[in-house]
């Protein structure tokens, strides 16, 4: 069960990072050709942005507050050199410019390869469902 313990603290450790801001931190933990759909557009981001501790200051400082950051039922499997997790995640955050944080939860897969011995991010996925009633609009109000 190392695998497991290892990687649940390397989310951990991201999850720290995202609440303290290190953006170092964060980005350290992805493979230099690294690929991540995340919530925010393009459709899918690339290196150098997802290796770019700049990138990820930059949107840190979009925020009038820390960005409050909770990893929940997450779930490993590990076999080999290869792991994968899923995870319901909550972000909060008070974007600059407004009064109120938004508080968001989210679905998350993380993709990992064992690279000389630790454990670094391939791929990342974060998700929100969408209503399918012809609205489309994101289901931001969901809590698990």
């Amino acid at each position: 069960m190392t695998e497991h313990t290892d990687i649940a603290d390397l989310l951990d450790r991201r999850a720290a990072a995202m609440r303290s801001g290190d953006a170092d931190r964060l980005v350290a933990d992805y493979l230099p050709d690294a690929v991540t759909f995340t919530l925010a557009p393009p459709l899918a981001h690339t290196a150098p942005e997802v290796v770019d501790p700049e990138a990820m200051r930059a949107w840190f400082a979009s925020f009038d507050s820390a960005v409050d950051y909770e990893i929940r039922d997450l779930d490993i499997t590990a076999e080999g050199d290869l792991a994968f997790c899923r995870s319901l995640n909550r972000m909060s955050a008070v974007p600059r410019g407004h009064h109120e944080a938004f508080d968001l939860w989210f679905r998350s897969t993380v993709c990992l390869r064992r690279v000389d011995g630790a454990w670094r991010i391939a791929h990342e996925h974060t998700s929100t469902p969408f209503h399918m009633d012809g609205s489309f609009r994101a289901a931001l109000d969901l809590t698990p």
